[in-house]
């Protein structure tokens, strides 16, 4: 079997994404996708998360996050490549 190529990326996700169970839904569909990382909401409104796994896995949980939950309303999500696999060996809702 192929082992798949590691990504990590950080998101920051606009949009209503406070206040609407998004920190929540994200640790559900990450843990689910087998992803490692963090999410926590941000001063400005937004929400910014660590994603680590597999290209596939951290691929597939970019294209989730611009749905959220049945309340959000996502309008931009910027994306940063990161060269560090280092996260936490769970995925985790941070302050």
């Amino acid at each position: 079997m192929k082992e798949q190529r590691k990504r990590a990326v950080k998101v920051r996700v606009q949009g209503k994404v406070q206040g609407v169970g998004y920190r929540i839904w994200t640790r559900g569909e990450a843990t689910g996708l087998g992803l490692m990382g963090w999410v926590r909401n941000e001063r400005d409104g937004s929400v910014t998360a660590w994603l680590t796994g597999t290209d596939t896995a951290v691929s597939t949980m970019i294209e989730r996050l611009w749905q959220g939950p049945p309340r959000a309303a996502v309008y931009q999500i910027d994306i940063e490549e990161l060269e560090s696999w280092i996260a936490p060996g769970d995925f985790r809702v941070v302050a």
